[in-house]
């Protein structure tokens, strides 16, 4: 087991594990993913909702996401493992005084690829039989977006890494960062230390720990997140594809047959908690009042019962983008967390640009704005519809 590598990228979800295949795609020859599980996407890549979808309301992301939705469609011809994908198309539903802005979203979006359809409220009932229409202002339809089984993409990456000769290391907490006055020089891990070219720290809500304890800033919070699971009844008209609505503020996706995800978007209130002290069940109260939300929205769901739900974590920048990339003053060391509820859907996408800016010294400029150095230049994102609509 060697105790020198050219790369250690620190956590094996879906971040970590999509770059490091990137990085042994380009050419990089000792690779280490370390992680403080015992598999892949044990922390909360696994209990991602896994939503595939383009909306977005900043041109990095838009772009960004258009590229993922297609490395996922093309993941058997990349891996050989379809990560569970499902092209099924997103429908996302607006209120009437988002409208004309929605109108502009998706004019930007079609300038980066990205197919979307207002769909004509004569076919509503048609098209979605389980949709109650009332206070709705647009519906708009991506025809290439979907969901993913989060565990299945992740362990596709890990094992198309170790299939290129890369090395895993699992129940290996990373305990902190090595350094050598300004440049990161390798992780001590929990057998001792190991040094590296460079390190990538992918940890999620423990990124900020490892960062802080190495004498670097990195302002980010863990916010708790919760879903439910909810089954309904037999013979009753459901969506066909995953769709959010901003007018209740609640989203779903189906996640096995007559089971749906139910879950709560912007606005809602957010607490941060201690990511190695969290309560991982979710509250009765809160998933609940999730459901009530959706319910007047799709009325098939009553008398649904609830089989499932769980409470996650969001990384969270002040921003509510990535820390992606080097910083200044710091030698040896990326970012590569801060995603929060978009990274799942857009991970691979930055992987694979990180892996070229970390191996070829290659980023476009928009993508170089994901840098923490942003945070001192004070160029942060801003967002058409606030908080984390990204």
């Amino acid at each position: 087991m060697s105790t020198k590598y050219d790369i250690i990228v620190i956590g094996a979800g879906i971040s970590g594990a999509s770059l490091a295949y990137f990085l042994k795609k380009k050419g990089v020859d000792n690779v280490l993913v370390v992680d403080r599980g015992a598999t892949p996407a044990s922390a909360n890549t696994g209990k991602s909702c896994a939503i595939v979808r383009t909306f977005y309301t900043l041109p990095l992301m838009a772009r960004l996401a258009k590229t993922a939705v297609g490395m996922f469609a093309a993941m058997p011809d990349e891996l050989g493992k379809t990560g569970g994908f499902q092209q099924t198309g997103f429908v996302q539903l607006v209120p009437s005084d988002w409208v004309e802005t929605t109108k502009e979203i998706t004019d930007m979006q079609a300038s980066v690829g990205i197919e979307t359809e207002f769909v004509d409220p004569s076919e509503y009932e048609q098209r979605f039989p389980w949709m109650n229409p009332d206070g709705i202002g647009a519906v708009v339809y991506e025809p290439e977006s979907g969901w993913a089984d989060p565990v299945q993409t992740t362990e596709a990456y890990i094992e198309g890494f170790q299939a290129a000769g890369g090395e895993v290391r699992f129940r290996m907490p990373c305990r902190h960062l090595l350094r050598d006055g300004d440049r990161v020089t390798g992780v001590e891990l929990e057998d001792g230390p190991v040094s590296a070219g460079a390190v990538i720290n992918a940890s999620g809500p423990w990124a900020k720990c490892l960062a802080e304890f190495s004498g670097m800033e990195l302002p980010m919070t863990s916010m708790r997140e919760q879903n439910a699971v909810w089954e309904v009844r037999p013979d009753r008209p459901m969506p066909t594809t995953p769709f959010s609505s901003a007018i209740e503020a609640v989203y779903m996706r189906e996640v096995a047959e007559r089971r749906w995800l139910i879950g709560r978007g912007f606005p809602k209130e957010y607490y941060e908690v201690d990511p190695n002290n969290f309560k991982e069940s979710a509250d009765n109260d809160y998933v609940i009042g999730s459901y009530d939300r959706m319910l007047p929205r799709v009325p098939p769901l009553q008398g649904a019962t609830m089989v499932d739900s769980y409470a996650a974590l969001y990384d969270v920048t002040p921003d509510w983008m990535p820390f992606v990339g080097p910083r200044a003053g710091i030698d040896g060391y990326y970012d590569f967390s801060g995603g929060g509820r978009h990274m799942f859907k857009t991970a691979p996408a930055i992987a694979r640009e990180l892996a070229d800016w970390i191996v070829d010294d290659d980023v476009k400029e928009d993508f170089r704005q994901l840098s923490h150095d942003r945070i001192a230049a004070g160029n942060l994102f801003h967002q058409k519809f606030g908080g984390n609509r990204v």
